[in-house]
């Protein structure tokens, strides 16, 4: 079969690999997914998927297995919130191309099951890939990382020609890898290069004399490259590593509450105790009022509200618990989201309005509005101290 959207490489006399770029996100690219592998009748078929991935495809009711608490008791909230963020990118695009994204990778699935082929799924885990770009991320750059990423929730003009037309070239997901790379050069290895290494090298360990692989047109000539020049790919564990955190963050992270918990120490000391005391209730008050402040507005329940007003000036002086993992626990466990709720959340999350009505998207908000209010009143608190240091 002939198509611009399909590259060949003979590997061997007896073994070649068709690479085919999903080119549209439309019914002509699901079409010529299952025209193509109905075609070629290949051994194998390598899809730009993880299990992760195909299972969202394909489990329609994953929702309804979700238990928010667990996530929280597993302190994998922030991943949960990051995954539904590039959900909602991508259920926003779909909205925009008249197709859902990811379409044409299940075409593939299903037509490869049909003619007995082996399926292997040929991406890393997206989880993976957001953490080690994460973790290689400095520390002060972390902020506009997160902030570019939560802003994208905000986006509300609509999809231009140009950028739809950069979608039929792509997938979604690529699109909006390739849009952090640009924006974050010290991670574009990760996002982009590391990508095409892992499924060039699950595509060349894949079995028989024919292998198809189905991955994103912007992934072609990156794979092609690395394919026929014979580069040398990393270990699949080595693409797969989490970085250490980084030695500053430890450090800050565990160096600003051991010099606050110092700093009353030593102006009760130097000062009287009475001033120590002043400044430990000035801290109670400007992290606890924030924090229930932030969770009224999430318009959380009452006990949720009562926890982070007491919780939060402990928990600030702790780097590895965060006053949202009981808020948001507390409104999961005595207003739980509704099935339906779960299974719009997604769309919901771009939609500002529909916040506080969906149960889902408002433990969200439980979960980081009292953070992100305590974090102010961290820094007024911190100002206190230093001030009554310099003055003492």
């Amino acid at each position: 079969m002939q198509s611009k959207d399909i590259i060949r490489i003979q590997v061997s006399p007896e073994r070649e690999i068709v690479l085919l770029g999903t080119a549209h996100i439309s019914q002509e690219s699901i079409n010529l997914v299952r025209e193509t592998i109905a075609e070629e009748k290949p051994n194998s078929v390598c899809v730009e998927l993880d299990e992760g991935r195909l299972k969202a495809l394909e489990d329609g009711n994953r929702w309804k297995n979700l238990d928010v608490k667990d996530v929280l008791k597993k302190k994998q909230m922030s991943s949960l919130i990051v995954n539904l963020i590039l959900a909602s990118y991508q259920k926003r695009m779909g909205s925009s191309t008249g197709v859902e994204p990811g379409s044409e990778l299940k075409a593939a699935v299903e037509e490869t099951r049909a003619c007995n082929a082996n399926l292997v799924l040929a991406d890393r885990d997206v989880k993976t890939t957001l953490r080690r770009a994460w973790r290689s991320t400095p520390f002060f750059r972390k902020f506009k990382l997160f902030a570019s990423l939560l802003g994208s929730v905000f986006e509300t003009e609509k999809v231009s020609e140009e950028e739809l037309s950069k979608m039929r070239e792509q997938d979604t997901l690529s699109v909006m890898m390739d849009d952090f790379g640009k924006a974050f050069p010290e991670i574009k290895q990760i996002l982009i290069s590391e990508r095409d290494q892992f499924l060039a090298g699950r595509i060349l360990k894949a079995q028989g004399d024919k292998v198809l692989a189905v991955v994103g047109a912007g992934h072609l000539q990156g794979i092609k490259s690395i394919i026929e020049g014979n580069k040398e790919i990393p270990p699949e564990e080595e693409l797969c590593k989490i970085p250490p955190p980084s030695k500053l963050g430890t450090i800050i992270g565990w160096g600003i509450p051991a010099a606050i918990i110092f700093a009353f120490i030593f102006i009760g000391i130097k000062s009287e105790p009475s001033v120590a005391i002043d400044n430990i209730i000035f801290w109670i008050l400007i992290t606890g009022i924030p924090a229930a402040t932030g969770t009224i507005l999430a318009l959380a329940h009452p006990l949720a509200i009562v926890a982070a007003l007491f919780l939060a000036p402990i928990t600030t002086l702790h780097p590895l618990i965060g006053v949202g993992m009981f808020t948001g626990f507390i409104q999961a466990y005595f207003c739980p989201p509704r099935v339906f709720e779960m299974e719009t959340a997604a769309e919901d999350l771009w939609k500002p309005s529909r916040w506080w009505k969906n149960r889902f998207t408002r433990v969200f908000l439980a979960f980081i509005f009292p953070g992100l209010l305590t974090t102010i009143g961290s820094l007024i608190g911190i100002s206190k101290i230093v001030k009554t240091i310099s003055s003492g």
